[in-house]
């Protein structure tokens, strides 16, 4: 990794625990240790995955993980949870530390758990949550579509204003699939449809139209930056308050290549974020609040969340803790101009992009020029070597299934090594295989959606031309398994 770690210490301590493990039940030994070969045989694009410090990744596995410790720091429902709250105070003084921000709570399990704590803080900052007891609500899990039509009517129709799904935006933000869009009545905005960029006056038409009590900002696959003082400036002309979700580019704000207007803690009333992607820390999320919102959000055990994960609290404090680091701040900065060298090594190969480009740690390759859907070109690359994840581009034909886009990131690369003339060659990569593949015909007749073909041979090149790569720039380097 590109983060120093004892690779002598890291290898004892790995293998010492695997023997353990292996004493009680050896097949999940051996997935342990298949997922690191995999790991470091693969060239790893998805922009939601990185690789954590092996300080991080031991730090899960310890006695915290036996305590229950539902409550926040000094007033615990169990005795006994003086170390919990060492950790957790640790963790939550990190990260107010790393972002700048007046209060942070680091008990959410997920991003998901994070935004369902910013929204029901909203809701009890604005309600007390009288309603519920009004509504006569007995067991959430038996509402019908009526039930919560009649629950949201009793909040007031709460209303919530975030990014189309198929612009970038992400499903947790007010998606009726999802729990967030049963809580709250939902609208989106979009991208310019020639540019693909945020139009902010089209958002504050919007926002004044549909007036929220949420605005929305943040993504999982729009591949720019957005201005937060703008969106904070729309927020509180129609009332509302900002949630900013940086689960992606959190990284990217603690290694302070996001300043500024781009900075999204200065101008959000609650920012979430997951620990785990461009952060490179445990899976997690956390939740900033500016002070007016802090009794809220410090509900959210019991509230919303069962017991805190006291292994996984601890381990983002050691997370948090590197991000202040000089080394991390030039890692954040290294993974924004590595995607800027991929995405331009894939434009000058003939690629297409969403927005043209990118401002942060991704890029959405359009794949239709390719003559393929986001999911041939997905299976593709990862029988080739090179993992992705297939996406909407905006105004998808092929729907969220099918997909006309892949998704590419550069957070964990980056970890392993990786600059610009390694992701320029890895864009080269990327573009043999996708002009080689095509649609396999499909049983009925005509081409399949999900299935595709290569000529003999290239996936076995590219897999092995991506191993020239990656044993270049070796993961965990020093770590070994086996004595």
């Amino acid at each position: 990794m590109s983060q120093p770690f004892d690779a002598a210490a890291a290898s004892t301590a790995y293998r010492s625990a695997l023997d353990v493990i292996r004493a009680v039940e050896p097949r999940v030994a051996d997935a342990i240790g298949q997922e690191l070969a995999d790991q470091r045989s693969s060239l790893k694009l998805i922009a939601s995955e990185n690789y954590a410090s092996p300080a991080v990744l031991l730090t899960m596995g310890n006695w915290f993980s036996d305590k229950y410790a539902e409550g926040t720091v000094g007033h615990r429902f169990y005795a006994g949870c003086q170390n919990v709250d060492t950790v957790e105070s640790l963790a939550a003084e990190h990260a107010r530390e790393l972002f700048g921000a007046p209060y942070a709570y680091v008990q959410p399990h997920s991003g998901i758990d994070a935004n369902l704590v910013a929204f029901w803080s909203v809701l009890a900052q604005r309600l007390e949550a009288p309603a519920l007891v009004e509504a006569g609500v007995k067991n959430v899990n038996d509402l019908s579509e009526d039930d919560w039509t009649a629950l949201r009517r009793a909040f007031g129709d709460q209303r919530l204003l975030g990014m189309s799904l198929d612009v970038g935006g992400h499903l947790t933000h007010g998606f009726r699939p999802n729990i967030s869009g049963k809580m709250f009545t939902h609208g989106s905005y979009g991208t310019h449809p020639e540019t693909g960029l945020i139009d902010y006056d089209a958002v504050r038409a919007k926002a004044k139209e549909f007036k929220p009590l949420i605005l929305m900002a943040g993504y999982s696959a729009y591949p720019r930056k957005v201005n937060f003082a703008k969106m904070r400036e729309i927020a509180d002309e129609v009332g509302a308050t900002l949630i900013v979700d940086m689960a992606h580019f959190a990284g990217l704000v603690a290694g302070k290549v996001f300043t500024g207007d781009f900075d999204p803690v200065p101008f959000a009333h609650i920012t979430t974020t997951t620990t785990h992607k461009s952060l490179r820390g445990p899976r997690g999320g956390a939740v900033l609040a500016q002070h007016e919102f802090a009794e809220f959000v410090d509900r959210g055990c019991p509230m919303v969340l069962g017991g805190p994960l006291s292994h996984v609290m601890a381990a983002k404090a050691v997370a948090f803790a590197e991000a202040r680091t000089p080394e991390f701040a030039t890692y954040a900065q290294n993974v924004a101009d590595n995607a800027v060298s991929l995405a331009e090594g894939l434009t000058k190969r003939g690629g297409t992009l969403v927005t043209g480009g990118t401002e942060n740690h991704l890029v959405l390759l359009d794949v239709t020029s390719f003559g393929l859907t986001g999911r041939q070109a997905e299976s593709a690359l990862v029988d080739s070597g090179i993992v992705t994840n297939r996406n909407s581009v905006p105004r998808d034909p092929n729907g969220a299934w099918y997909t006309s886009g892949v998704r590419l990131g550069t957070p964990a690369l980056t970890s392993r090594g990786f600059g610009a003339a390694e992701f320029d060659r890895t864009a080269e990569l990327i573009v043999e295989v996708l002009t080689a593949a095509s649609a396999a015909p499909a049983p009925s007749g005509g081409t399949s959606k999900a299935k595709y073909q290569l000529p003999d041979g290239i996936a076995e090149k590219v897999r092995a031309e991506a191993g020239e790569l990656l044993d270049a720039n070796p993961l965990y380097p020093g770590l070994e398994l086996s004595k």
